[in-house]
């Protein structure tokens, strides 16, 4: 009897599950289709939203993300581009419970508009002779850690319409990483990465860092390495372009790395290296991020195919999901789309899955310790 009870639950779950997910489907030319999501749903008949709401969204989307428009004709596209993703956050919401969606900054672009200016991964997968970093023990490992309660985290950044995410998750490790090196919080360039990091993976044709292209952040990390280390942020300061030549300074030199390597899937493992070792650079499938707005997010179904760098400053043991009606575990990360995105320009993201991708690609850096030199 009580397994019958059991699989009846299962089965009314199931239902459930089916019934909260819908089309991710656009109409208009350039839109782009998440093919996991895409695959799962489609056919919900979805909530539509009135004209005269949309017409009242994207007035106070205009008015608070101060946009303008060029043209009638540019305005009006924009405009049917913020009624398809109004749709896409219903749908993300019903898909992602636990967190909030709804208008960000994001919602006049398609997602082939979103994922070239401000995602930036380069490569799907780490190098074959990456460095794996030690198994550490993870007895004792506080329930909630965060970098930023410790100094070694700086504020967060915006890398504006230039496809460099994987430069930011760079100097945000390497800051980290020098602080527990050092005792000093420094803010370490983004745009010497852009303007001077050309490192490729010879084992794959055509995969080099190449700025607002894209990056990897363990190339950025071997490229730091063999440079002689990053300068300060003040000194060769973000500028959001790849055009520029390459202005790198030995002389100031504000951080070096040490050495690099790559964790395991584990998340033990990962947050043992996090508590040890400093904020470790990860890269994250991004679909659930263009309409985030905060709350810990931990959708039922995510595409794991990376294209986002960022920086896991922490973990929590107690965001509560109200669908679930239950606390969920949860990492936290920094991202690189300035303090009005997200939570102050912080995402939360469910541990125990692997949730979008989120533990697939996780490195750790170590600094010198330039106090000595």
């Amino acid at each position: 009897m009580e397994y019958s009870n059991v699989f009846f639950i299962f089965v009314i779950f199931s239902f459930f599950i089916v019934g909260v997910i819908c089309t991710e489907t656009f109409s208009a030319e350039g839109f782009e289709v998440d093919p996991l999501i895409e695959q799962v749903t489609d056919g919900h008949e979805g909530a539509e939203p009135q004209l005269l709401t949309a017409e009242h969204h994207f007035s106070l989307f205009k008015k608070r993300f101060k946009k303008s428009y060029g043209s009638q004709e540019e305005h009006d596209y924009r405009f049917k581009i913020f009624q398809v993703n109004l749709r896409r956050a219903a749908r993300h919401q019903k898909l992602d419970p636990s967190a909030t969606h709804g208008v960000t900054q994001f919602s006049d672009l398609t997602p082939g508009e979103f994922r070239k200016a401000y995602l930036g991964l380069r490569r799907l997968r780490l190098p074959k002779d990456a460095t794996e970093a030690p198994i550490l023990p993870t007895d004792n490992l506080p329930q909630d850690f965060d970098w930023r309660e410790k100094g070694a985290v700086t504020p967060v950044k915006n890398q504006g319409s230039c496809g460099s995410c994987w430069s930011f998750s760079t100097t945000g490790a390497l800051e980290g990483a020098n602080f527990l090196a050092t005792g000093k919080l420094v803010s370490l360039s983004e745009q010497q990465l852009v303007d001077c990091d050309h490192e490729c993976d010879p084992e794959e044709a055509g995969s080099c860092d190449s700025g607002c292209n894209g990056g990897l952040m363990n190339s950025a990390f071997e490229y730091t390495l063999k440079a002689g280390g990053l300068m300060r942020e003040e000194d060769y300061p973000y500028t959001g372009t790849d055009r520029g030549t390459c202005k790198f300074d030995n002389t100031k030199v504000a951080a070096k790395v040490a050495n690099f390597s790559v964790v395991s899937l584990d998340e033990d493992q990962i947050a043992a290296n996090l508590f040890k070792n400093g904020p470790l650079a990860v890269a994250i499938n991004a679909v659930f991020m263009q309409t985030y707005i905060g709350g810990v997010s931990c959708p039922y179904i995510c595409s794991k195919r990376l294209d986002h760098g960022v920086l896991l400053v922490g973990y929590g043991s107690a965001g509560y999901a109200p669908v679930r009606m239950k606390d969920k575990p949860y990492w936290i990360i920094k991202n690189s789309w300035g303090e009005n995105w997200g939570e102050n320009g912080f995402y939360r993201i469910c541990r125990g899955r692997n949730i979008c991708g989120v533990d697939s690609m996780v490195s750790t850096v170590a600094a010198v310790n330039t106090n000595s030199e």
